[in-house]
């Protein structure tokens, strides 16, 4: 069942996270699905620029579809990332997607609100609820790219004005984090100062964490001793995500992981089976150990054990 972020945040505010996984085949589809409903958790599935021209959108939108048919028992909101203005009214007018991120966090105060209120205005006119963004992340995800000389943590007085003005129904906030997966060169992390001071300044209003792939060692480990050079690659501890989450972050977005998973099933199948040409059964593999890291980061998120809760609060 497709819903709103806004029925999500509701349930989980100063409970749990809501995971904010972004996808882009069929592979990561069903491990998402599957894994979200072995831990019983709500989630979103996010959409980027990059994912809606990768093969195109229409197919995107209809492997949701799909899930949503073979999956009937799941909960979930459509989540359009980092859009800019066309894309975002794009998928306004598309009549799919339940909530949209305008990521204006690169202009400067004055342009990110008019931009910003522009798109909630169109939105709400649908009934679709709006990501907003101030302050900027450093790092890299796809056409998002912001060394860390210019990366600005949010300003919790400007966070409240921002909300007033726009109407936006989220706000992701700069705390620490970063995209990509070489986050953190030392001993950085979520500045909770910060958030704690945002979360007082808007008490009750959902905010967002972006950058918060972990980048287990793990999986950096197993992804190099197969062939791959992922050296210095460093995330957000997990163990902090339920401290955010007293603090007002409702939703967690996590793509690196998500990434890094894909890559180490692939370099180590077809380092154990260099005869293989079929992509089944190697799909097959992914698709298990996708569904297995969803639901361990939801584990970590709170929201495992959260769906039925959510379905008696939809009525």
């Amino acid at each position: 069942m497709i819903v709103t972020t806004k029925k999500l945040f509701e349930a989980a505010y100063g409970k749990y996270a809501i995971g904010a996984y972004n996808i882009n085949n069929l592979e990561q589809t069903m491990g998402l699905f599957r894994g979200n409903l072995d831990s019983q958790a709500p989630f979103i599935i996010q959409i980027s620029k990059g994912a809606r021209s990768y093969t195109h959108k229409i197919m995107l939108e209809g492997l949701i579809r799909s899930a949503d048919m073979v999956f009937p028992e799941a909960i979930f909101a459509v989540h359009l990332d980092h859009g800019d203005e066309e894309t975002c009214y794009d998928c306004i007018n598309s009549g799919f997607y339940s909530s949209v991120m305008i990521d204006a966090s690169h202009e400067d105060f004055e342009t990110n609100i008019a931009i910003t209120k522009r798109v909630v205005e169109a939105a709400h006119a649908k009934g679709i609820v709006v990501e907003a963004e101030l302050g900027q992340l450093g790092g890299v995800e796809e056409h998002v790219k912001v060394d860390e000389a210019n990366a600005k943590l949010t300003n919790p007085d400007q966070a409240r004005e921002f909300v007033e003005r726009t109407g936006c129904d989220s706000l992701a906030v700069a705390i620490g984090t970063s995209h990509g997966a070489f986050k953190f060169t030392g001993d950085q992390g979520i500045r909770f100062d910060v958030l704690a001071q945002i979360q007082q300044k808007l008490p009750g209003f959902p905010l967002v964490m972006h950058g918060s792939s972990s980048v287990p060692q793990e999986e950096v480990e197993r992804i190099n001793k197969a062939g791959g050079k992922l050296s210095g690659a460093k995330g957000v501890d997990e163990n902090q995500f339920a401290q955010a989450a007293k603090l007002g972050v409702t939703k967690v977005n996590i793509d690196t992981d998500g990434r890094l998973v894909w890559t180490r099933v692939h370099r180590e199948y077809f380092l154990e089976h260099p005869e293989n040409f079929d992509l089944r059964p190697i799909g097959k593999v992914f698709m298990a150990e996708y569904a297995k890291f969803i639901a361990h980061k939801n584990e970590k998120l709170g929201s495992a054990g959260q769906l039925e809760a959510v379905r008696k609060l939809l009525g």
